[in-house]
């Protein structure tokens, strides 16, 4: 590798932004492509695949062989509640590989104790969340039921472009909570990207199977292609 290239590469990194690291089998050609500029890329269609999967592979286009190697930021998955809920989701995230974040300011609940080995932060969104570095590799959860907690938060994760953000609640709850956020100036495309009842449909009541739809819904919107997958309705 180039040490241009390899520059290129760890400023990429420590900046959180993905790139694909696209070589050309025959000629032994290197280039490194932004995830922004894959649209553009003469290989598009085949990054923007891999990409999404985040997994390097051997690609073939127009004859010609290439290998892909993809790197991707770990992606983060920021809550806000020390829930049952969150409890549950905590083990899922780290099974997929996912970082975990709870943010809670009641320390009752957001304690050590109840979230051993977990990034637990006890303060208010406006002071826990810019610290943690939010990013569009960041999947955000609301759900304490609180608008005090909730809504600065989802604020906070609509303007870092969040690739996942969704709120517990019914859909009166949630409803009331759009026209909060509408009246702080938040545009109405913006706060379709809330996805509200969370979770895929699966029928899930206790705190241990919404979790599951939860994770499963953010797993889906971090591997489907925008809009292949659609948010469950509101009931």
């Amino acid at each position: 590798m180039k040490l241009a290239t390899l520059q290129a590469l760890n400023r990429a990194r420590q900046d959180r932004r993905a790139v694909a690291l696209v070589t050309d089998l025959d000629s032994g050609e290197e280039r490194l492509v932004a995830e922004s500029a894959i649209a553009s890329d003469p290989l598009g269609a085949l990054l923007a695949v891999q990409m999404r999967q985040g997994k390097s592979a051997r690609v073939e286009q127009d004859g010609r062989s290439y290998f892909v190697t993809v790197h991707v930021p770990p992606v983060k998955l920021v809550m806000t509640g020390a829930v049952h809920i969150s409890q549950a989701l905590v083990p899922l995230a780290r099974l997929l590989g996912y970082d975990p974040v709870v943010v809670d300011p009641r320390t009752a609940f957001a304690s050590p104790e109840r979230f051993p080995d977990v990034r637990l932060v006890a303060d208010w969104p406006d002071v826990a969340l810019p610290p943690l570095g939010i990013d569009r590799y960041t999947a955000f959860v609301a759900l304490t039921h609180d608008p005090k907690i909730d809504d600065p938060a989802l604020a906070h994760a609509l303007a870092r472009d969040c690739f996942y953000i969704g709120a517990l609640g019914s859909r009166k709850t949630h409803a009331r909570r759009l026209e909060r956020l509408r009246a702080e100036g938040i545009s109405d495309q913006a706060l379709a990207r809330i996805r509200a009842p969370i979770g895929l449909d699966i029928g899930a009541i206790s705190p241990a199977e919404i979790a599951v739809a939860i994770i499963a819904e953010i797993t889906s919107a971090l591997r489907l292609e925008s809009g292949e997958k659609k948010p469950r309705l509101p009931a």
